[in-house]
């Protein structure tokens, strides 16, 4: 059972207070396993993914997909902002 790697709908709690809902699996990124969460497109909100190390998890809630779904539209994983990033600096010919 060593190969056993979990996946499903859960709510996923982190410890920066953040409660997050959608499907979750295991994902080797660079020789490291993160957990890959696919929060759902719900209510016009685009669906998103995004990686969190196992330890900033505080809790791993195994739930229906309908519960996920809901947890999910309360509450939605901010969008990187334009005025987040820095000016693109243009080369030659750009």
């Amino acid at each position: 059972m060593a190969d056993d790697k979990f996946q499903g709908w859960v709510i996923l709690e982190l410890m920066g207070h953040r409660r997050l809902g959608g499907y979750l699996t295991e994902q080797e990124i660079g020789g490291v396993n993160f957990l890959r969460l696919e929060v759902p497109a719900v209510d016009g909100h685009k669906a998103a993914t995004q990686f969190y190390s196992a330890s900033s998890v505080y809790c791993i809630t195994p739930t229906t997909e309908k519960l996920a779904k809901a947890c999910a539209k309360a509450s939605r994983p901010a969008p990187i902002h334009r005025w987040e990033l820095p000016a693109a600096r243009l080369e030659d010919g750009e």
